[in-house]
């Protein structure tokens, strides 16, 4: 209950109470206790965990281990529990275990050895039984006896099988991710970033048909330091070969087969096959630590040499450099170079201003309405390139319509582009269509002729292609997020 002042406390505490104040003050804190306990009531979602502690000893003195550590969660009446894992296992790898030493698995076995079990007084020694189906309880077979007994779980950090990578964690068998932790399943893309997105990294594919009728060795290409996932095939009596950075070949060199098999070089490990038929492959993992030169040696015309890698970003800028004086272009030449210059091809802005022969609007019926974020989504996350562009020229040829552009921005690319591209889409009437001089934001596809001879870049009909704006950047950037994994 609350107390009133009394009058030598009128001038601290403000004036004197009223009888009002015997009612109203009770009332008062009655109505709080009741809006907080029911707000403590009402209280949903999960509970909050507290910092993770540290990490325990590693569970073996060598060899591989579990090492452990935990979280407690913390949640008021009402809540639900806590969402995650209140424990986390990590790999602790520790000096090779001298020769001799028994397994982890053994020495647990072995513990029994001599007591009694089954509720008799017969005792046993105990190996360990690996024909039981879970790996992680301690099954031990009797020697000389034809039955085994399960003790339980073994303890955590014993390997699931002799020889496996799993360990045992809490009676289950789990692997390590690239991260260390057990059972976290997170794996390096392929540019070697535990749990990346492929978004460091760059795509180089290309088939090789450029070589001459004459026999010999043939320059493929240049396979630079930093490589990753590289893998080479072809199919004929012709043969791969390999060359190191000091010229000393590391297969199929003089004109004299290698035997299929692996072979170090550049700081990895290359993987040749040469079955009964024609096809050949070489793959590596790398990261290649040097350079590397591909060739073919010839026996026969060239059917195509398909090469692929993954090259860091910061290294494909030399990459196509190099490979581009060498004269092995990235993508198959298209007709820019050998194409005599037509009177509807735009030159580029900086030279003198001409005018444009454009399509007859009057021939092309209406575009399909293509607006809205449900399009954009649809062909943003479909396709293999979305960029900003400029376009330089357009031309009619056949069915197809062909445009020169500028690339100015890039926001998805399965494969490298360059700054000027060709872009192709279907039928003399596009849609939608682009206006030269003008800045678009594209999607494209990536369309390979069968026979490897056309490299090409699609508009799809009704496809993604807006004029470029500030607004319509932030739109495309929003799609990028929303795209499924």
């Amino acid at each position: 209950m609350a107390v009133c002042p009394g009058p030598a406390d009128h001038r601290l505490l403000g004036p004197p109470c009223s009888p009002r104040a015997h009612v109203f003050l009770p009332l008062l804190f009655f109505l709080w206790t009741l809006l907080s306990c029911g707000l403590r009531g009402a209280a949903q979602g999960p509970g909050e965990w507290t910092p993770w502690g540290s990490w325990s000893r590693c569970s073996s003195s060598c060899g591989r281990g579990v090492s452990v550590r935990s979280r407690r969660c913390v949640r008021l009446p009402g809540e639900e529990p806590c969402w995650g894992d209140s424990h986390e296992y990590r790999l602790c790898q520790l000096l090779d275990c001298p020769l001799g030493t028994m397994p982890f698995r053994d020495l647990q076995c072995a513990l029994y050895n001599g007591h009694p079990v089954l509720g008799t007084q017969n005792t046993y020694r105990w190996v360990p039984f690996h024909g039981a189906p879970n790996l992680c309880d301690l099954n031990c077979l009797a020697e000389g006896h034809a039955f085994y007994h399960s003790f339980g779980r073994v303890l955590d950090g014993t390997p699931c099988t002799p020889g496996a990578q799993g360990l045992c964690v809490a009676g289950r068998c789990l692997s390590a991710g690239c991260d260390g932790l057990l059972g976290s399943g997170t794996l390096e893309d392929r540019c070697g970033l535990c749990g990346g997105a492929n978004d460091s990294c760059l795509f180089v594919q290309r088939v090789f048909r450029d070589a001459g009728a004459f026999a010999g060795y043939w320059n493929v290409t240049l396979i630079p330091a930093g490589a990753r996932h590289i893998r080479v095939a072809q199919r004929s009596r012709n043969h791969l070969a390999l060359v190191a950075r000091d010229g000393r070949y590391v297969l199929n060199g003089d004109g004299a087969l290698s035997p299929p098999g692996t072979y170090e070089a550049a700081g990895t490990r290359v993987t040749y096959t040469r079955g009964a038929g024609p096809e050949e492959t070489l793959q590596a993992a790398g990261p290649t630590s040097q350079e590397l030169l591909l060739q073919v040696l010839l026996r026969e015309p060239n059917p195509g040499v398909h090469f692929e890698f993954w090259l860091p970003r910061e290294s494909y800028g030399p990459f196509q450099a190099r490979a581009q004086a060498l004269g092995w272009p990235l993508r198959q030449p298209q007709p820019r170079e050998v194409e005599p210059p037509r009177a509807e091809t735009v030159v580029a802005p900086e030279a003198s201003p001409a005018r444009v022969a454009s399509l007859a609007p009057d021939t092309c019926g209406p575009c399909p309405d293509s607006r809205g974020r449900a399009h954009r989504l649809l062909h943003y996350c479909g396709s293999d390139f979305v960029f900003q562009a400029r376009v330089l020229g357009r031309h009619r040829q056949a069915q197809e319509t062909r445009y020169e552009v500028r690339v100015l921005l890039i926001y998805k690319n399965r494969t490298p582009l360059r700054s000027r591209e060709y872009v192709w889409a279907p039928g003399p009437c596009p849609c939608p269509p682009l206006a030269p001089r003008r800045e678009y934001l594209l999607a494209a596809r990536r369309l390979v002729s069968p026979d490897g001879t056309q490299d090409r870049l699609l508009l799809p009909h009704a496809g993604y292609a807006r004029p470029w704006s500030p607004a319509e950047d932030s739109r495309v950037r929003l799609a990028a997020r929303r795209c499924p994994a």
